[in-house]
């Protein structure tokens, strides 16, 4: 039986490429199939749904018989807890973003994340010292995965004796948004749970400590903030930091190590990086174009009839909007299946765009050129030990699960 495409897309069997069935859907700039979500692929028509108020990121929104069969996949980050800003719209997603970038970016704190490059740094070589036998290293375990969550923990202000708990709070609910069809589900679901209550409950009597006593970082500016838009209160501070931990962990940790693969697919950028750790700039930018750490996102919903290309999209209907495919449509990048730091006016969908655009992209953007530049520095004749690797099941937050590699050394 022939697969539609929506179900190629599911399947993980086509984890490890997804790209020729992106191809086929362009072909079809609105797909849409039975009772399930209209799917849009094009880049000009993605952009444009990107800025269109009337799409809604509010799943309130959301006709009653409409399906999407990738709802189950999105970032859980609240569970009990409000709805984080990405998932509502103006005004509440504007106050709760605007309350949110005051501690964090321009114009109140232009510093915040450019201060924090010799503490990226020190990370970063400490992970790389750690990694112990280069004959076989797991950059996913070893490296990927602990430097996101450590930096979350040193900007949000976690105590440095806490951190190893966070951090088994991080993977436990990273875990849970990469469903396993061979895991104990009930098992799993309950891990998640317990997990969610148990980092809510930490972050809920750190956040009142820091309403007493607060320091320079960034959990202290939110709980003490007096701006225009008044104090947050407890549960939407929680669910900002809990929004922070997941949604910038889960996609930084996919563009390192879709970085870290493609750079080993193309040894002579590789080599170019290594004598050039300037070039990690552009390499990310294309890098977010080439292999974007979200595939497509899902959970949007139209407001009002819609007209794209020629189809009427009907409110209340389920929207994907297939980044990755935007990204790669030859109507907007020539030869746009090659991977080209030198490729110029990379304006690509890797970190969203309009409202919901990536609110963490300029410490994203740092963190993965510090990890390439490094990686390729240090890491002597660095080789894949198996390609494709095991890719995780998720296809909305898709990367590798693992990342074997073996190196001849590894340099100071």
């Amino acid at each position: 039986m022939t697969q539609t495409l929506l179900h190629q897309i599911l399947d993980y069997a086509n984890r490890a490429d997804p790209y020729p069935i992106y191809k086929e859907l362009r072909k079809t700039p609105v797909h849409h199939e039975g009772d399930g979500p209209y799917v849009v692929s094009t880049y000009y028509e993605i952009r444009s749904l990107l800025h269109d108020p009337r799409i809604s990121s509010d799943a309130r929104n959301l006709a009653s018989n409409a399906a999407d069969p990738l709802a189950s996949e999105a970032p859980a980050e609240e569970s009990t807890l409000p709805p984080g800003f990405l998932k509502l719209d103006p005004p509440e997603h504007d106050r709760l973003r605007r309350m949110t970038n005051r501690p964090f970016g321009p114009p109140h704190s232009p510093h915040r994340v450019d201060g924090m490059r010799g503490e990226l740094r020190d990370i970063v070589t400490g992970l790389i010292d750690g990694i112990g036998d280069p004959e076989r290293i797991d950059l996913v375990e070893q490296f990927s995965y602990p430097f996101p969550v450590t930096v979350i923990c040193r900007l949000l202000g976690i105590p440095r004796e806490d951190e190893a708990r966070f951090h088994v709070w991080a993977d436990t609910l990273a875990a849970s948004l990469d469903p396993d069809p061979d895991a104990d589900t009930v098992g799993k679901g309950k891990d998640a749970q317990d997990a969610r209550m148990q980092l809510g409950m930490y972050l809920a009597g750190l956040i009142e400590e820091r309403r007493k006593n607060p320091g320079d970082d960034m959990l202290s500016q939110l709980a003490t903030a007096k701006g225009d838009d008044g104090p947050m209160t407890t549960m939407e501070l929680l669910s900002t930091a809990a929004l922070l931990l997941i949604a910038g962990h889960e996609t930084t940790v996919n563009l390192i190590t879709n970085g870290m693969l493609t750079l080993l697919r193309n040894p002579d950028v590789l080599q170019r990086l290594r004598a050039d750790p300037r070039l990690a700039v552009p390499i990310v930018e294309e890098l977010l174009r080439f292999e974007p750490p979200v595939q497509l996102v899902p959970q949007r919903t139209t407001l009002a009839d819609i007209e794209v290309r020629g189809v009427t999209i009907p409110k209340g209907a389920a929207l994907w909007l297939v980044l990755a495919s935007g990204n790669r449509d030859p109507q907007r990048f020539d030869d746009p299946d090659r991977f080209d730091p030198d490729r110029p006016d990379v304006q690509h969908l890797g970190l969203g765009s309009g409202i919901h655009s990536c609110f963490g992209a300029p410490l994203a953007r740092l963190e993965t050129q510090f990890a390439l530049a490094e990686l390729a520095r240090r890491l002597e004749n660095p080789r894949l030990l198996e390609d494709p690797p095991p890719y995780r099941q998720n296809a909305v937050l898709r990367g590798p699960r693992h990342l074997h590699l073996a190196c001849d050394g590894i340099r100071p």
